[in-house]
């Protein structure tokens, strides 16, 4: 008579590792490192972009009060002596530096530990970098966003990008935006046919468009601009902006 066997038993599973409760603290941080990853692709997304296309809008310009004429123009259609005004006006460095004058950063912090009147020792590349991607005015965390931004211009548009873009988004007086609609403005022509006295006058008025007059400037404004007049010179002859060429 055939006998029935009894089942083999299964054999028992070894109890598997138990997960890691690893608590709020790990979670904050993968958050975070979750965020800073997420900011970093948006900000080469968005310097990747405009190293191509021209810039629509800024921040500044979108708020005005007082509405927005700009009109895009390549800096190779804008008159040479544009660009060698504001290198002669605001960034002499411009060409060698990589984006941060440390000798202007230092000055400014003396005059200003001085108390009175606060002043900026911003290159060209950091005014361009808050203008497109940033809002006007102070603060910590302004600062650390146009100092990041500042090197990925740097590194990723290069001088002639930056140069192009600064001299199209600036405000060149009351609702008005780069150096084209500036001189459609005050002088009936385009930049491409801008003098070295009108180039000076643009240049002079950029720090406080609003309060600095460009037609028949007076006081400081016209001292100023003769200044950048004559200093231009200086930027063509000692080779100050080759790195635009």
């Amino acid at each position: 008579m055939a006998t029935v066997s009894a089942p083999a038993r299964p054999k028992p599973r070894k109890p598997g590792k138990p997960r890691r409760n690893r608590g709020l603290p790990w979670r904050i941080a993968s958050w975070i490192v979750k965020g800073v990853l997420i900011f970093i692709a948006f900000t080469l997304l968005q310097v990747c972009i405009y190293r191509i296309v021209p810039v629509p809008f800024t921040l500044t310009m979108l708020f005005d009060p007082n509405g927005m004429t700009k009109d895009w123009t390549p800096l190779s259609r804008i008159d040479p002596d544009m660009p060698r005004a504001v290198i002669a006006g605001e960034d002499a460095k411009f060409c060698v530096h990589s984006g941060f004058d440390m000798d202007a950063i230092e000055k400014a912090y003396k005059r200003n530990a001085k108390g009175g009147r606060i002043r900026g020792g911003s290159t060209i590349s950091q005014q361009t970098a808050k203008n497109v991607f940033l809002w006007q005015g102070g603060g910590y965390v302004r600062k650390g966003l146009e100092a990041w931004y500042t090197v990925l211009i740097e590194t990723i548009w290069g001088k002639y990008r930056i140069m192009e873009v600064y001299l199209n988004v600036a405000e060149t007086g009351i609702g008005t935006y780069g150096v084209e609609a500036g001189a459609q403005r005050y002088f009936k022509h385009g930049a491409g046919k801008l003098s070295r006295t009108e180039a000076a006058r643009l240049a002079a008025a950029l720090p406080s468009p609003k309060k600095r007059e460009v037609v028949a400037p007076g006081g400081f404004t016209r001292r100023h601009g003769n200044a950048i007049a004559r200093n231009a010179n200086a930027v063509k002859a000692q080779g100050l902006d080759d790195c635009l060429s």
